[in-house]
């Protein structure tokens, strides 16, 4: 077991602090904020270049994820280092580009340095600091304050809770944009083709149902054989056909009642059983649409068709 120098319950008070301060800080932050929020959405909102966010050290590290965030919500955005940018990435930066830099102390070098630029070309400039009276904040068009009243670092060095406050701040600016922009699921499935969100949303039921070896069954097949049917090809339900068009649906649900009822097994037929009225979906809508029926109706299988008649396949949900 692993010898520590403090005790285990000092160790657990001491991650516990962590959170209660960083928490109260952003609590203490959410209570005081006011118009410059307004103005920095405006900004943004109008901007009809590309958010270009710049900070050194771990405001850089912040800053990378606050522009990775705005840009997957719909908003054009990408992180400049402002040590490259002052030796020649100035130049990715267009007259239609609104500046987002991030300084605790808002003296950052590296960032001021490149000011002179920005502000020679037109750009807006939105800071997140600390420092309200510094350099970085009196060359800003709009100010936000990230200011608090310590850091979670023993030594109250390290940027622990202001870094945490900037990035809510870029997180509540991107997350209240999207409102703005009316940015849909849809939208983020378009920017996010390789996750699981983006697939499903970009999905066609017809892409994902299953059309070979379906559990088909006539009317007056006995319920013996509708659940051989049913077993064999592992759906857990039995679609009722009748020259060509499905007549009604028997689940697994609908044999258990039919057998806690005390019926007899024997003389029982699927059309006596099935239900004539199924939930279906069309082949054309997103697989999205299918789970959430399925997910309404507590159902694990769902009938494809345009109809409810005419039979193209059924679908899965898989969780």
């Amino acid at each position: 077991m692993t010898q520590f120098t403090l005790s285990t319950s000092q160790l657990i008070k001491e991650v516990r602090t962590v959170f209660d301060v960083q928490s109260q800080a952003l609590t203490s932050h959410s209570q005081r904020l006011g118009d410059e929020y307004l103005q920095a959405l405006a900004l943004m909102k109008n901007c009809t270049g590309r958010i270009i966010v710049c900070g050194m050290g771990k405001s850089g590290h912040i800053g990378k994820k606050i522009s990775a965030t705005l840009a997957s919500l719909g908003t054009p955005s990408f992180y400049m280092h402002p040590g490259e940018a002052f030796h020649g990435d100035l130049g990715m930066v267009t007259q239609n580009d609104l500046l987002l830099l991030i300084s605790y102390s808002g003296e950052t070098d590296e960032l001021l340095k490149i000011i002179p630029s920005i502000q020679h070309s037109g750009n807006k400039i939105i800071s997140i600091t600390g420092g309200l009276n510094s350099t970085l904040a009196k060359n800003s068009d709009v100010v936000l304050d990230a200011s608090v009243e310590k850091e979670t670092c023993p030594n109250n060095l390290a940027p622990t809770t202001s870094t945490t406050l900037s990035l809510v701040i870029g997180d509540a600016l991107a997350s209240t944009l999207t409102l703005e922009k009316n940015f849909s699921p849809m939208d983020f499935a378009r920017f996010h083709p390789g996750g699981s969100l983006g697939k499903r949303l970009l999905t066609f039921v017809k892409n994902e149902m299953r059309t070979e070896k379906l559990p088909l069954v006539q009317a007056q097949t006995s319920l013996t054989d509708a659940l051989m049917v049913m077993t064999e090809t592992r759906t857990g339900l039995a679609l009722v056909m009748e020259e060509g068009n499905l007549q009604g649906v028997i689940t697994d649900g609908d044999v258990r009642r039919f057998l806690i009822s005390g019926q007899s097994i024997a003389d029982c037929t699927a059309q006596q059983l099935m239900n004539s009225s199924p939930c279906f979906i069309s082949p054309n809508a997103r697989l999205t649409e299918a789970e959430e029926l399925m997910r309404e109706k507590h159902i694990k299988w769902l009938v494809v068709s345009e109809d409810g008649k005419k039979l193209d396949g059924i679908i899965e949900w898989v969780q």
